[in-house]
């Protein structure tokens, strides 16, 4: 199955595609967002141009792993987002994946200061990895 993998953000979106068949997922792009219906509208033309099968977004919960504010309004466009898309749509807690997505860029010789983009492509790749790894379980 062809999965894509979204971090969300208040300004920038990190966008990963992954296929559960090779269980890999790699960072595919950086949106900015400038309201869900726009947002909404440009990853629903990603998805199709993925052939995407499942739509993986990722819910900031708490480090308690507590579901907030925040997570709550992930699910609410999580919803929304997979009634566009007419794709099923699964949540992933994607805490602390911003941290290492920094740590892997680094690791990589890529200063995440200079380019705040890949750190959110990365972090999506990271949930993403997260649920292809449910997936082959």
């Amino acid at each position: 199955m062809r999965f894509l993998g979204i971090d969300l953000g208040a300004k920038r979106v990190g966008v990963a595609v992954g296929d559960s068949r090779v269980g890999v997922a790699v960072p595919h792009t950086t949106l900015r967002r400038t309201s869900d219906r726009q947002l909404i509208a440009e990853l629903k033309t990603l998805a199709s141009e993925t052939d995407a099968e499942v739509l993986v977004v990722g819910e900031p919960r708490r480090l308690d792993g507590s579901v907030g504010s925040a997570a709550e309004r992930s699910r609410a466009f999580a919803r929304k987002l997979g009634d566009a898309c007419d794709l099923p749509v699964r949540t992933v807690n994607e805490s602390l994946t911003s941290v290492e997505a920094e740590r892997r860029l680094r690791a990589a010789g890529v200063d995440p200061r200079r380019h705040p983009e890949r750190v959110d492509a990365v972090a999506a790749q990271i949930l993403l990895e997260e649920e292809l790894g449910r997936e082959t379980a």
